[in-house]
C-alpha cells in the first residue's frame, strides 16, 4: 500500500496535467486520473520499471475512450433533440403522457425491481446489476423477467383505467 501511495503522490500531478491538456477540462481530467490510479491499484503492471510511461498510456487510453463515448452520447442527444424539434405538439403530448404512465408504473414497483429494470434498460450487464443490488448474478435474469411482467401488468391497468 505504501508503494501505491508513493506512486500516487509522485505521478498524480503529471497524469492530471497530461489529461487536462488532452481533454481541455480539469474536472474531467481529475475523474480520469482517478480511474487511472484505480486501474493501477486493481491491475498493476508486471514491473514498476516504467510506471510513469504505463500511467501515461493508461490515462491516454481512458481519455480517448471517454472522448469517444462523449462523442457518441452527443450524437444520440442530437438525434433525440432533432426528433423532439420535428414532433408536433400533439405528438409531444402523447409522448409526455406515455412517459407519465411509465414513471407512475415504475413508482409502484418495489425498489429492487425498479432498479433492476432501469439498469437493464440502461445497458448494464447482469454482473453490474448483481453488484449494485446485492443479488446473485444467476438470479438477476429471473428478477428482471418478473419485474417486466409486473411492470406490464401495472402499465396496462393504468392505461385501461385512464382510457
Amino acid at each position: 500500500m505504501t508503494v501505491y501511495q508513493e506512486v500516487y503522490n509522485q505521478y498524480y500531478p503529471f497524469v492530471c496535467r497530461q489529461l487536462t491538456y488532452l481533454l481541455g477540462n480539469r474536472a474531467e481530467a481529475e475523474d480520469i486520473t482517478q480511474e487511472t490510479f484505480i486501474k493501477l491499484y486493481h491491475s498493476p503492471p508486471p514491473d514498476y520499471q516504467n510506471i510513469g510511461g504505463w500511467l501515461a498510456r493508461v490515462a491516454t487510453n481512458l481519455a480517448y475512450n471517454y472522448m469517444r463515448s462523449e462523442k457518441s452520447r452527443k450524437r444520440r442527444e442530437d438525434k433525440i433533440n432533432d426528433k423532439l424539434i420535428t414532433d408536433t405538439p400533439e405528438e409531444r403530448a402523447i409522448k409526455n403522457e406515455e412517459t407519465d404512465y411509465i414513471k407512475r408504473a415504475l413508482d409502484i414497483l418495489d425498489e429492487r425491481s425498479r432498479l433492476c429494470l432501469i439498469m437493464k434498460h440502461s445497458g448494464f450487464s447482469y454482473e453490474e446489476i448483481a453488484a449494485a443490488t446485492g443479488l446473485k448474478k444467476s438470479s438477476v435474469g429471473t428478477i428482471i423477467a418478473r419485474s417486466q411482467s409486473k411492470f406490464k401488468e401495472i402499465y396496462m391497468q393504468m392505461k385501461g383505467s385512464d382510457a
